[in-house]
Order: structure tokens, then C-alpha cells, then sequence
């Protein structure tokens, strides 16, 4: 099933003013990455998932539309479904995001905001050198 095109544009304007925001395909919908850290998913099977952190997991589902994560059968601590009904309006979405985005604070705190490095040539050429030899000088070892 495909994730909700029009809520992951609502997400995207949210959000356009983070810095390191990426989005993936996973957990079966478009999920928000920030500073490398899962916020929000726009989900498949409908609503959103949003990650709040194993100590706010149980106040959140005392929230209206709220209900568990559940993955293959196992509840996932941390995490919270809200039911679409719970988002329909721009300031019920926008709470639920923050609410993604200071789990991620809280999650980076003291660590430094810094984008994945694109590995440069330099360094496959220095891998290559260092692998073990292949081919025949293996295949004597075998005898």
C-alpha cells in the first residue's frame, strides 16, 4: 500500500526549515530522517508513525487517535500510530512532527550535527591496496 502523497507534502513544508533532513522509503512509507535519526513516517497502512522515545511512549497513547506500533507482531516502544483523524488540521500535524523533532534533539543532544561523507577515491584506491591478494596466491594456500 502507498503512503498518503498530500500528508508527506505537509510533512516536507514542516520541515523545511531543519537542517540534515532525508527522506527514505522504509517501514512500509516514506519515513523523515533528521540529523540522522528516524522523526516521522508517513505510513502505508495508513496515518502516521511518529517517534517519541521509550519514556513518552506511554503518555502519547493517552492521546486521542493514538494507538501502539506494532511489527510483526510485537509492540514497538518508543513509537506511536496516530490515526489520520488525529492530523487533519496544519496545527494537530505540526504538534505530532514537533513532537519527532524533540525526540530527536533529545536524542542528539551533545553529539554534532554532521552529514554522511561520500567516500572519496582516495580512499577505495587505499581499501584496494590493503585487501588480501586474490586468485592464485590463495588458491596455493589451499594444496
Amino acid at each position: 500500500m502507498a503512503y498518503d502523497e498530500n500528508t508527506a507534502a505537509r510533512v516536507r513544508k514542516l520541515l523545511a526549515g531543519q537542517r540534515y533532513v532525508a527522506e527514505k522509503k522504509m517501514m512500509g512509507g516514506l519515513c523523515f530522517m533528521v540529523n540522522n535519526t528516524m522523526c516521522c513516517t508517513v505510513s502505508g497502512r495508513g496515518g502516521m508513525l511518529i517517534r517519541v522515545g521509550p519514556e513518552a511512549h506511554a503518555r502519547m497513547l493517552q492521546e486521542p487517535h493514538t494507538s501502539p506500533m506494532e511489527m510483526r507482531g510485537r509492540i514497538m516502544t518508543g513509537f506511536v500510530r496516530v490515526a489520520p483523524d488525529g492530523y487533519q488540521g496544519d496545527a494537530e500535524l505540526k504538534k505530532w512532527v514537533k513532537r519527532g523533532l524533540d525526540f530527536v534533539a533529545a536524542n542528539n543532544a551533545g553529539r554534532k550535527a554532521a552529514p554522511r561523507k561520500a567516500v572519496s577515491a582516495k580512499t577505495e584506491v587505499a581499501a584496494k591496496a590493503k585487501a588480501p591478494p586474490r586468485g592464485r596466491a590463495r588458491k596455493g594456500l589451499r594444496r
